[in-house]
């Protein structure tokens, strides 16, 4: 598997990964409003995909990134503003490759990280495996969010990014 800088030509693959987890997230695939999203995330280079390695075309995970813009002085916060893995590819590692690859890519230290996945009562809590795919990257939950579109409970999640002690 190799991770890279999503380009347009992944956008079918991006809707490929979208309609495997529409039950759990709300309409995306005839969306405008998420074909958009996708191109943004494109244009600014802050979309990452997981390929396999022998070059097939179709994409094992996609995630859509991006930093506060606030100007605080506090350090920044980025956010996961979309993290999916195909179904085929779930359990192999490919979620926490794309986040490695972020992490690296884009997060400074120190920063902080934040993601808004099911709440504990959505049913795709326990089904997508989320919540506990975060909690094992050291996220930890947070307030409440706004439902999702399909009405569905959310929860951020966050992690602190610190510069590591060096002896």
């Amino acid at each position: 598997m190799m991770i890279r800088l999503a380009t347009e030509r992944d956008l079918p693959g991006f809707l490929g990964l979208a309609a495997q987890v529409e039950q759990w997230f709300g309409p995306m695939v005839e969306e405008p409003g998420f074909h958009r999203a996708v191109e943004q995330h494109v244009h600014r280079s802050a979309a990452l995909v997981a390929v396999p390695s022998s070059g097939g075309p179709a994409l094992l995970g996609g995630l859509l990134f991006g930093a506060d813009a606030s100007g605080s002085p506090e350090p920044p916060c980025h956010h996961v503003h979309w993290l999916v893995v195909a179904a085929q590819a779930r359990g192999r590692g490919v979620g926490r490759a794309l986040m490695a690859d972020a992490v690296r890519r884009f997060v400074p230290v120190p920063a902080s990280i934040e993601v808004v996945t099911f709440g504990s009562d959505h049913p795709g809590a326990e089904a997508s495996g989320a919540r506990r795919f975060y909690a094992s990257l050291g996220f930890v939950p947070a307030e409440p969010a706004p439902p999702g579109p399909e009405g569905g409970s959310r929860q951020v999640y966050r992690r602190a990014w610190e510069p590591r002690a060096t002896d």
